[in-house]
């Protein structure tokens, strides 16, 4: 099937498929709108029943109505809807994400857009209000000082390459013509701006809002520099993304986007931005940063706001990642580092889907584990604080498997390494909130590496064998018994320690002739 067009045939799939709640009573953007989305990940549903929700009459804290609606957690309500996203099945998302970046396919440049179907620029750039058009909801009400874009796609280029970077990052509206975005080291907006600021030239940058899915879902993903994330963006999509010239600047944005912020980033100031309710469930802290100045606004006829739901983990946000950066990290592991018997890599989403990390091998040495482990913390001083090794009969998403693993495959003395130079921001626990904001960006952490692989041939695991659990399960289930959702292991194997004289005597006492075996015992008694 084709890739969608834009956001609102994707809307219609997801409608389709039952994956969209629609809200049309009064919503108050400002206290109401987050809140009520944010119960679907707080009020205990599960994930396959959580939706995504477009609000279609809002209205802010003064009263004032909006001529548009708001669609929030499309990307990533549940993996169901990221799957919609991919436009694949949920058991189809790795592979998909592998050919993307295996087999990126660069964008076109076609001649008009419907995200300039209404053009904002001059003496009419506050036409319709600048900014305050559309319904930008408070994410965090109550803490959050400003609504912020969640899912604004910041579109720049290298003044070298000329190579595009297309990035999500958290915007502060600050007037109707002016926001604040979180661009910090190592980020490559910032490192594009610290470029522009070197040739003493304001950065040009685009902010794309409500494009097809695709460019959301690469933007979230940590690509590596000199990417261009529309390229993976058309992987995903199997055809090239459209694109048109904006027009103020010299950039690109997606065709169909339902609108598009064009502007200048100073480089001769920075100015205070946040706080903003963040992904590790605490309050992301303010600091000296980057500032958007608007120079042209375009948008499709009654505008779409699409925003990402944030903050406290789970969340959406914290689910987009966690599968980009899965499927990053195994292509990394496996193809760019040659580990070929690396099986699986998961985040896990009570970490932000960012901050611990769980690496599947099979038949592993020992060096290969730790190739692994560093690959991990080696790919960005961003994330990845706790980075565990473990073998492929280990469920590294269940964290009572993994656990098990950590109490009986590891010794600390010997399997656990500190790593130094790593960097994060926004975790509250790498330096004291009240300290220097200017230090905060550069506070330096570091990362816990586990190889919690085997290191030796193991007994067999403590459970039945295979064919008595798989019949077990017939007859729990001819029973009428509630319905199970296995755990891994849920059958004993071999680990590459037992012994033939012991594995007989197991088949012994399955034909009920254990007593053969106490004869044997008798004769070798061990006099003390």
């Amino acid at each position: 099937m084709a890739y969608y067009k834009d956001l609102r045939e994707y809307i219609r799939v997801l409608e389709e498929k039952g994956k969209l709640q629609r809200i049309n009573r009064e919503i108050n953007k400002d206290t109401e709108l987050m809140p009520l989305v944010r119960w679907q990940f707080r009020g205990g549903l599960a994930d396959e029943d959580r939706k995504a929700f477009l609000f279609e009459k809002v209205i802010d804290a003064k009263g004032k109505k909006y001529n548009g609606q708001v669609l929030v957690a499309s990307h990533a309500g549940s993996r169901a809807i990221y799957a919609l996203a991919m436009n694949c099945k949920p058991e189809e998302i790795v592979q998909k994400w592998q050919e993307a970046q295996a087999h990126p396919i660069k964008p076109k440049i076609v001649a008009s857009g419907s995200c300039q179907e209404e053009v904002h620029v001059g003496d009419n750039l506050m036409q319709h209000g600048g900014l305050e058009e559309f319904a930008v909801p408070i994410s965090t009400p109550g803490f959050d000082n400003a609504p912020y874009f969640s899912a604004g796609n910041f579109v720049t280029k290298d003044p070298e390459t000329g190579i595009r970077n297309v990035g999500n990052h958290r915007t502060m509206i600050k007037s109707p013509i002016r926001t604040g975005v979180d661009g910090r080291m190592p980020q490559h907006i910032r490192q594009h701006w610290n470029k522009w600021k070197q040739r003493g030239i304001p950065m040009p940058v685009a902010i794309s809002v409500g494009p097809i899915p695709n460019v959301g879902l690469v933007a979230v993903t940590k690509v590596p520099y000199g990417v261009d994330e529309f390229d993976v963006a058309g992987g995903i999509a199997g055809e090239p993304i459209e694109l048109v010239k904006c027009k103020t600047v010299d950039l690109e944005v997606p065709a169909t986007s339902e609108i598009v912020i064009e502007g200048e980033v100073p480089i001769d100031y920075l100015e205070r931005e946040g706080p903003f309710g963040e992904f590790t469930g605490y309050m992301g802290m303010w600091d000296p940063n980057l500032t958007v100045n608007v120079k042209c606004i375009t948008h499709r006829k009654q505008p779409i706001w699409n925003a990402y739901i944030s903050q406290f983990p789970p969340s959406e946000s914290s689910l987009m990642t966690q599968i980009g950066e899965e499927a990053a990290h195994y292509k990394l592991l496996k193809h760019d580092l040659g580990i070929d018997n690396v099986v699986d890599v998961a985040f896990h989403l009570e970490s932000g889907g960012r901050m611990m990390c769980v690496v599947v091998l099979k038949n592993a040495t020992t060096s290969q584990a730790w190739q692994a482990i560093y690959g991990v913390s080696a790919r960005t001083s961003l994330y990845s604080k706790i980075i565990i090794a473990v073998d492929d009969d280990i469920d590294p998403r269940d964290m009572d498997s993994v656990f098990w693993a950590l109490c009986y495959r590891m010794q600390p003395h010997r399997d656990l390494h500190i790593a130094q130079g790593k960097t994060a921001a926004l975790d509250p626990s790498s330096i004291p909130p009240e300290a220097k904001a200017d230090l905060h960006a550069l506070a330096p952490t570091s990362a816990l590496l586990i190889d919690a692989t085997r290191k030796w041939g193991y007994p067999p695991t403590s459970l039945p064998r295979r064919e008595f659990m798989e019949n077990a399960l017939e007859l729990w289930q001819e029973l009428g018994l509630p319905e199970l959702k296995p755990k891994v292991p849920w059958f004993g194997s071999s680990l590459g320690f037992w012994p033939d004289e012991i594995a007989e005597e197991a088949e012994l006492a399955l034909k009920g002739e254990h007593y053969k075996t106490g004869e044997k015992l008798a004769k070798n008694r061990i006099k003390v």
